[in-house]
């Protein structure tokens, strides 16, 4: 079977601490594979591997069965290895065309075609329907319209293989839909797509297959048809799993102050005021003035 991208037993370390040992993530072409684990299982530090952010210990990429090496993110988009990060990287004071040419302007003459790149960057939004201004600062955009800049950059490398890292941790309902058609409709167009995210529902709406990882090392691949939510969760934590919600069982710590109707003569005036704080928390007092009377 033909992949489009093999990461066959990556290791990476730092210092003592070994981020990866032996991990292995296989990808097809028009398909989305959900990449999965909890916090420190090390999905991006693999994906920063693939990306040419980190130099990896030991392993093999291949892309389309030729082995690659990249050693910058601008050496991976120009292979066609493309990644949206979960924290945006991107000049906020610069226009929307100028994040997504930067480092690659169209020149005629020694001067730079902004005609062409416009064009360009026109059609790339017709095609993934995204209605933005290519003349806007990128700054003035919400997250969601940044975040489709960024796919839309990487469609402009023609990438093959794309990376999202969390893409709907800022998105409303509406904002995750719109995002959703255009992964369907760029998986569709051939594009593999490495889909990370802690949201159970949304892997299994979108991906096709699923990794997942834990303490550095692959667990297993599955197709998404063959799991569920509690599947999922037991092979990440690595135990089951029988109270998901388990009750509410703690007491209220040890009382430490306790005010009961509290009220002063002088201004400003507190009228029956009483609250207790309890030992390791931390008590919250908002209040209001009216007619020299303070109310909690």
């Amino acid at each position: 079977m033909s992949y489009v991208l093999t990461m066959e037993n990556m290791c990476k370390r730092f210092g003592n601490t070994v981020a990866l040992n032996n991990v292995n993530l296989k990808l097809k072409s028009s398909s989305i594979h959900a990449l999965m684990g909890e916090n420190g299982a090390g999905k991006s530090t693999l994906m920063k591997c693939l990306f040419g952010v980190y130099l990896e210990d030991g392993g093999t990429i291949k892309l389309n069965d030729k082995v690659v090496n990249f050693t910058s993110p601008k050496q991976a988009l120009e292979n066609g290895v493309a990644m949206v990060h979960q924290e945006l990287n991107q000049v906020l004071q610069q226009t929307v065309l100028e994040n997504i040419w930067l480092g690659r302007f169209e020149t005629k003459f020694g001067v730079v075609n902004h005609k062409k790149m416009y064009d360009e960057t026109s059609k790339i939004f017709e095609r993934l329907n995204i209605d933005i201004n290519p003349d806007v600062k990128i700054g003035s955009l919400s997250v969601s319209q940044r975040q489709m800049v960024e796919i839309a950059k990487a469609v402009s490398y023609n990438a093959k293989v794309l990376v999202m890292d969390e893409p709907t941790s800022s998105l409303n309902e509406r904002e995750v839909e719109h995002l959703f058609e255009i992964l369907r409709m760029l998986k569709e167009q051939g594009c593999g797509i490495i889909y990370i995210s802690h949201k159970m529902a949304e892997i299994l709406e979108i991906s096709d297959a699923v990794t997942i990882m834990r303490d550095g090392k692959t667990v297993s691949s599955h197709d998404a048809k063959d799991l569920t939510t509690d599947k999922i969760i037991n092979l990440m934590v690595g135990r089951e799993l029988n109270d998901r919600f388990p009750p509410k069982i703690n007491k209220p710590s040890e009382i430490i102050l306790e005010v009961k109707h509290l009220t002063t003569k002088y201004r400003p005036k507190l009228e029956d005021v009483s609250f207790t704080v309890r030992k390791g928390e931390i008590l919250g007092i908002a209040g209001l003035v009216s007619s020299g009377r303070t109310e909690l």
